[in-house]
């Protein structure tokens, strides 16, 4: 017969399991757990037995675990994480990639009805068809300003009709109603709210980010920094290249205003003084470019057949 433990016995071998699991992982995925029965956990954990602890308890508990343990270790990293234990919440201790174990975790959503008083997660709307019930249970149909007809001896939905909205509270007539239609329209498992990282804590919508966006908002913030420098004469290494190209364009302006000059400056003040010179580059380029297409306008034109004159079909306008 195995030995039954008392509350402090069991407070102590939880703090123990906790500090050890302090030591040995780095990485937290905090989930919220309403409506997660205890079978549906246990599978979660068959499923992510491995690399990673799905660890339960009350916050309390975990809270002092977590503050002896900083006291002893003098380790505070993870007093961050106390602050997230508000409400049903577990803690899955891992030491694999944090999104793969969040995709292993949504795996297990099991389907539940709709009980009384239950606030609805998302909207319900029930279908047409045949209901397959009898015309004396009409009555749940009209309460619930249901069209309805009867067909063959059954109830049937005419269209289809939002019973529940999300956000609302699940009604004794709406749960007795999709009870006698076989309908589970919510489903519950573990749902991944924060995630804890060596000491950080962000939220789990940054597990779906791609290297793509990631570079994509990394050269957004180069481009806000180099404006910002730009504007305050302020120089950054995300500034330097335009700050350089002003300085040019500057030295560029004060040479062809002055009679300072440098190679690359003297080509632009001979353009300026015989400005025939821009008018002579942009044709020869532009011939360059035509003048293969223009060949073959001269031969199609050359190939048409010349009209026949008046003169030719025996008679003249002018006669």
């Amino acid at each position: 017969m195995a030995i039954k433990r008392t509350k402090a016995e069991k407070k102590i071998a939880y703090d123990k399991k906790l500090c050890q699991l302090l030591d040995e992982y780095t990485k937290v995925l905090v989930a919220v757990a309403d409506n997660v029965g205890s079978k549906q956990l246990q599978d979660i954990r068959r499923g992510l037995r491995g690399d990673s602890v799905v660890l339960m308890g009350k916050n309390t508990l975990i809270r002092r675990c977590i503050k002896v343990y900083a006291e002893k270790t003098g380790n505070t990293d993870f007093d961050e994480l106390s602050k997230l234990l508000v409400g049903n919440v577990g803690l899955i201790f891992t030491k694999g990639d944090l999104k793969e174990v969040r995709e292993e975790v949504a795996k297990y959503k099991v389907g539940a009805p709709a009980r009384v008083g239950l606030v609805a997660p998302v909207d319900v709307v029930v279908p047409p068809g045949n209901t397959g019930l009898d015309p004396s249970q009409t009555s749940f149909f009209q309460v619930l300003n249901i069209p309805t007809k009867i067909n063959k001896g059954t109830v049937e939905i005419i269209t289809p009709v939002e019973l529940i909205k999300k956000g609302d509270k699940v009604g004794s007539s709406e749960s007795a109603l999709l009870a006698k239609l076989g309908i589970r329209p919510f489903s519950y498992g573990l749902v991944i709210t924060n995630v804890y990282d060596g000491g950080s804590v962000f939220s789990p919508e940054v597990l779906d980010l791609t290297e793509e966006d990631l570079i994509e908002k990394f050269a957004t913030g180069v481009s806000m920094v180099a404006s910002l420098s730009l504007a305050l004469s302020y120089p950054t290494l995300a500034a330097a290249p335009h700050m350089f190209i002003n300085g040019y364009k500057n030295v560029l302006a004060v040479a062809v205003e002055t009679d300072y000059s440098y190679p690359h400056a003297d080509k632009i003040k001979e353009y300026l003084k015989d400005p025939s010179k821009f008018a002579v580059a942009a044709p020869v380029a532009a011939a360059a470019g035509g003048g293969t297409a223009a060949a073959p306008k001269e031969e199609e034109k050359k190939d048409e057949p010349a009209e026949e004159s008046d003169d030719d079909m025996g008679f003249s306008l002018f006669d």
